[in-house]
């Protein structure tokens, strides 16, 4: 074992000084791809084809028209969302597909290089060499292809929550940046969470200051849809997506194939989900005492995919910054960690849930749902509770280990003071 474990230090340490041609290979292969099999990215359709519409009136009345199980895409975020994606309009459309694939693929490396940045701000150069290796792997996780080829903002979002609360100094800059992802699509407003647990109080302030204030433009702008939206459509999931499919990987989804459709009434659903929110918990705690900010934000991105009811398998792109700390975190050279990593690279590698998709969509309406497929329809739900569970068993990190992250406590005085400044 500990000569396939040197083996695995050499190859890796091979790969790490040729991460530029790794990530120039892959992004090769990935255009390739592209031309041969060309994406039909529907969400980005929706996007530039309803966004208009939030002008005149009849944004939450536009649909574009597919098929089954979800014969119709509306549009389902808040009206501040249609009045940022108004440039797409005018563009053409092999421009719009190029351009957001290119700023996607950008958002991905701006994922992979905050992650270890948060993880370990004073890397250095090897930071720039893992996040180009990682991003070179990442592009063929079945998340992040699903995100691009179906057009999501997934990873635009990711990188904007990321960067935000890496890159700027400023309580004002991270704060706004999170804000500002949450008035795209609420689910990003879980990092509100992470500047709480880390005590960055001006800027969890400047979050919601941002959030509110675009609503408020929203409200001016599109006072209809606003109503609409914010005392009614906000809640209706059915608008999104049927719960049932697998598709949907979040914990209800799970429990639905399952155990049936009315899950959110039975006990069972309020025992998984209490477990799941004290391991939850427990991750955060630890995160919390050894000062792992990226175990942090991991762990509320995560618990936010699993309690949504509806997350689509595209929405968890946050399993790179997870498979990133499971890699390079405090724990990884425990044989959980290393465990969790497998699994998630197994699921995303192989793209399973495409192919529980295929399988599903060859069946009518299943009811009851088929068990061969429901229990593999609950992988994503799995790993983020096994990635809960290595988080809150975390250890001190060992000397070989990237350099541990500045305490949170000066960040949260530089918090104050930049605040101040600001």
């Amino acid at each position: 074992m500990k000569a396939f474990s040197a083996r695995c230090r050499t190859v890796g340490g091979w790969l790490v000084r040729r991460a530029g041609w790794c990530l120039a290979a892959s992004l090769a292969l990935y255009a390739l791809t592209l031309a041969l099999h060309p994406p039909h990215p529907l969400d980005l359709r929706v996007y530039r084809e309803a966004s208009p519409h939030v002008l005149s009136g009849g944004l939450y009345d536009y649909a574009v028209h597919t098929g089954p199980p979800i014969p119709v895409l509306p549009f389902t975020y808040p009206p501040f969302a249609a009045l940022l994606f108004l440039p797409l309009a005018p563009l053409p459309w092999a421009v719009l597909v190029g351009l957001w694939q290119a700023l996607s693929v950008a958002a991905l490396l701006v994922v992979t290089a905050c992650a270890l940045r948060l993880l370990a701000p004073d890397s250095g150069p090897r930071t720039r060499e893992l996040a180009m290796l990682w991003a070179a792997a990442a592009l063929w996780l079945e998340p992040v292809r699903h995100t691009l080829d179906q057009g999501q903002i997934n990873l635009l979002l990711a990188a904007l929550v990321l960067g935000g609360l890496t890159l700027t100094r400023a309580a004002a800059g991270r704060g706004a940046a999170v804000g500002l992802a949450a008035s795209v699509k609420l689910t990003p407003a879980v990092a509100g969470l992470y500047l709480l647990a880390t005590r960055q109080w001006r800027a969890a302030l400047w979050a919601l200051a941002t959030g509110a204030a675009t609503v408020l433009v929203g409200w001016w702008v599109a006072p209809g849809a606003s109503v609409r939206y914010w005392t009614g459509l906000v809640t209706d999931t059915r608008r999104v997506g049927p719960a049932w499919t697998v598709r949907n990987q979040s914990l209800r989804g799970a429990l639905t194939r399952l155990i049936g459709p009315d899950v959110t009434g039975a006990a069972l659903w309020w025992a998984v989900l209490a477990l799941v929110t004290v391991a939850a918990v427990c991750a955060l705690v630890r995160c919390a005492r050894r000062e792992d900010r990226l175990g942090l934000l991991v762990t509320v991105e995560l618990y936010a995919l699993l309690v949504c009811p509806i997350s689509w398998s595209h929405h968890w792109v946050w399993c790179v910054p997870a498979m990133i700390w499971l890699a390079h975190g405090p724990g990884r050279r425990r044989p959980l960690d290393r465990a969790v990593l497998a699994v998630w690279a197994l699921v995303t590698v192989t793209r399973l849930v495409p192919r529980l998709v295929s399988v599903e969509d060859r069946l009518s309406r299943p009811t009851p749902y088929p068990a061969l497929l429901a229990w593999p329809g609950t992988v994503y739900a799995v790993c983020a509770v096994l990635t809960f569970l290595a988080l809150a068993a975390g250890s001190a990190p060992d000397e070989d280990e990237i350099p541990a992250p500045e305490p949170m406590r000066r960040r949260a005085r530089s918090d104050k003071d930049s605040s101040v400044s600001a």
